[in-house]
């Protein structure tokens, strides 16, 4: 970011991603997200990256994960929903903020389950490296600036001398 941007949900063109039939959004980028790893060094990117989404009923954005490294809040701006978390599910309205910290305690899930769309800000640091685990379906991925955006099952580890 090269300086104070000032803009609105309305004056972004979003994308749409569907490569899943339990995953759904349009995503209306603030700041330069999409690449955001894309970067050769952690310095050139931003330290914070915001978009809004928008989730259409009975869908989510992303699978139940949390991060090592990075940090998430998000501001329900308008419908309802619910929010998975290691201490359950939690139901969020128009008006809540959730704060998800790096770590295991701050694993999480939001999924439309209202007739109305779901429009959040999504706010989230942005450090390199980062590990995003997926405890329901044993993956992790890994982020790293240079782009690199891998994921893989936990269940094909090996020993560390390994095909040296």
């Amino acid at each position: 970011m090269t300086g104070i941007t000032i803009t609105r949900m309305s004056d972004i063109a979003p994308t749409h991603s569907s490569d899943h039939p339990k995953y759904e959004f349009y995503k209306h980028a603030v700041t330069d997200s999409a690449y955001k790893y894309e970067v050769s060094s952690p310095r050139e990117g931003n330290q914070t990256v915001a978009a809004f989404y928008v989730l259409p009923s009975g869908k989510s954005n992303y699978p139940y994960h949390y991060h090592t490294t990075n940090e998430e809040v998000f501001y329900v701006i308008s419908g309802g929903g619910v929010l998975e978390t290691p201490e359950g599910e939690r139901s969020v309205k128009a008006g809540d903020i959730i704060v998800c910290p790096a770590g295991k305690q701050g694993a999480h899930k939001i999924t439309n389950n209202t007739r109305e769309d779901l429009v959040y800000l999504d706010v989230d640091t942005n450090h390199t490296p980062d590990i995003a685990y997926y405890p329901h379906s044993n993956k992790v991925g890994i982020r790293h600036a240079g782009g690199m955006r891998d994921n893989y099952k936990l269940d094909g580890n090996v020993k560390y001398y390994e095909g040296e």
